[in-house]
């Protein structure tokens, strides 16, 4: 366990962090079987949820801001592609015949999916934000993956949306006011 608390880390270091440890948990389904494969499969299907819908609400539009829209177009593509697969696979549950055969796809295709964030959109981050604004960033991604949903919507790869497919509408709104009061903006758009 790491003695850095993820309330000092800012968002790059927290998402590299959280990189870790869905690698860790595609080794532990990998090396177990049973429930414990059904268990560790649960955790990774989560983590990669709240991940990825906290990228799509904090990360990426920072990410543009930066002027790396192409890099941003071709992450939500790699998103949406792993969202389908690991919808497939969650259907399809651990102890299924050909399962570790597209769950390995699917770990290759994500450690692609991280190492190019690492690389190209992370690195774009740190150039244009400077560390307070990466920490806001990192409590707003925390707040965005508090209300996360805890599967994978293929096809929706906006925030707000993601957080709606199963949940109550006025989830919505709280990730927005959340997210937005870490970030030192407004709720309501209005200067009151």
């Amino acid at each position: 366990m790491s003695t850095t608390s993820d309330d000092a880390l800012d968002v790059v270091e927290l998402l590299e962090r959280q990189h870790r440890e869905i690698k860790g948990l595609f080794s532990k389904v990998e090396m177990s079987a049973g429930d414990q494969r059904r268990l560790a499969f649960e955790q990774l299907v989560h983590l990669l949820a709240v991940h990825e819908t906290a990228e799509e609400e904090v990360v990426h539009p920072a990410a543009r801001e930066a002027g790396v829209q192409e890099v941003v177009r071709e992450r939500l593509r790699e998103e949406h592609d792993a969202k389908e697969v690991l919808q497939q696979l969650d259907k399809l549950g651990p102890d299924a015949e050909h399962f570790m055969d597209a769950f390995r796809q699917l770990r290759q295709d994500v450690t692609e999916h991280a190492e190019h964030e690492e690389r190209e959109e992370f690195p774009a981050l740190r150039a244009l934000h400077d560390r307070d604004r990466l920490k806001a960033m990192a409590e707003a991604m925390r707040a965005a993956e508090a209300v996360a949903p805890t599967h994978p919507h293929p096809g929706v790869e906006s925030g707000a949306a993601n957080v709606v497919i199963g949940t109550p509408t006025a989830i919505v709104d709280r990730v927005r006011d959340a997210v937005r009061k870490a970030m030192g903006r407004s709720t309501t758009g209005t200067s009151d």
